[in-house]
């Protein structure tokens, strides 16, 4: 399974969003700083969900970052946009 199917795959799991967007910007970032050579170290999530309406900006990042546990630290970077 690639990181881009399990960053999805979470947080479908976690959030049943209404919209979902995963895009692997890794390509953008090739020999780099944090460039690993997978092809999967940068990526861009939106997300909208419910059960992110009620929350701050901060406690949205952290619902995402607790939902996708080890991921976050396979990556090298991670752009979020959560409402």
């Amino acid at each position: 399974m690639t990181i881009e199917s399990e960053i999805r795959q979470r947080l479908v799991e976690s959030f049943a969003p209404t919209r979902l967007e995963v895009v692997n910007d890794s390509h953008k970032h090739a020999g780099h700083s944090g460039d690993d050579g997978s092809g999967e170290s940068h990526f861009s999530v939106l997300i909208r969900a419910e059960a992110l309406a009620g929350l701050g900006r901060v406690a949205r990042h952290r619902a995402v970052h607790k939902a996708l546990g080890d991921l976050t630290v396979r990556v090298h970077a991670m752009a979020i946009d959560a409402g």
